[in-house]
């Protein structure tokens, strides 16, 4: 009960922040809205609530926003260059990978970091034997490990050290 306290605690102050500048309605809204988002994701995050007073997990996380957005910025570029010159080979296929996440939130955040960056789509989520089946728009390697680690090695590292 103690980590649920403190994960409707944390939604009401950021709910708080984004709401500035401060007034009776938005306090009384931003307590339901606390309230309501708490009983949502409190089996995500009270298990690890531990995390939160880590700030190098806080550090890691605006690295990653980071580099998030830029693999994204070059996924999308690679996907125009090959939508406008269509004699570009492309190789899709479906990547069977082993991520060492355990985690549900980390496998869920790596999973939706494939998706969103373009050429790439997580299809798949075995989450007892952590295994993602991904989409891609061109398999660098026939080889499955390799090709594996070079789609979910730029995240995988960093979420680790956020979410593990």
């Amino acid at each position: 009960m103690k980590n649920k306290i403190t994960l409707f605690i944390i939604w009401y102050i950021l709910w708080m922040c984004l709401t500035w500048p401060f007034d009776p309605e938005h306090a009384i809204v931003g307590i339901a809205v606390a309230g309501f988002i708490t009983f949502i994701t409190s089996d995500l995050f009270t298990p690890r609530l531990e995390h939160f007073g880590q700030i190098n997990r806080y550090l890691w996380f605006f690295y990653f926003v980071f580099l998030f957005l830029g693999e994204c910025l070059k996924a999308n570029i690679n996907v125009a260059i090959r939508v406008l010159n269509p004699k570009l080979p492309i190789h899709p296929g479906i990547v069977k990978v082993k991520t060492d996440l355990k985690s549900e939130i980390g496998i869920t955040f790596l999973g939706n970091c494939l998706t969103l960056a373009s050429g790439t789509l997580c299809v798949d989520v075995d989450q007892e034997r952590r295994f993602l089946y991904v989409h891609s728009l061109d398999v660098k390697s026939q080889d499955t490990g390799e090709s594996a680690q070079l789609i979910v090695n730029k995240f995988e590292k960093v979420l680790e050290r956020i979410f593990e």
